[in-house]
């Protein structure tokens, strides 16, 4: 059974930094492209970055790139994202999911259950 497993999540005030970590198991994790997604409150999903199993290329929102990195431990089955400068906008729930080809095709099958990041004072 494949499962997904959000932490890291809570406040912090804005400009400060979280990481986030999904940990995977069920499948064989360094061949999957993975992604994190975030949902503000009242919004749709909105795609944050990937990170592809095969050929380790990464890719970032437009609004994320130089603030986040994702990054990921094979052999622990864990994927990571570091958030820094971080701006009540980026308030959201944020998921960790597998996708079903290279991130930017866009398709993802599973999901975890999310973890929430508030940025206010």
């Amino acid at each position: 059974e494949v499962q997904l497993v959000e932490s890291g999540g809570g406040l912090v005030q804005p400009g400060g930094s979280l990481r986030l970590s999904c940990a995977a198991s069920g499948f064989t994790f360094s061949s999957y492209a993975m992604s994190w997604v975030r949902q503000a409150p009242g919004k749709g999903l909105e795609w944050v970055s990937g990170f592809n199993g095969g050929d380790s290329t990464t890719g970032y929102a437009a609004s994320m790139r130089g603030r986040f990195t994702i990054s990921r431990d094979n052999a622990k089955s864990t994927l990571h994202l570091q958030m820094n400068s971080l701006q009540p906008e980026d308030t959201a729930v944020y998921y960790c999911a597998r996708a079903t080809g290279p991130w930017w095709n866009g398709g993802m099958n599973y999901w975890g259950k999310g973890t929430l990041v508030t940025v206010s004072s």
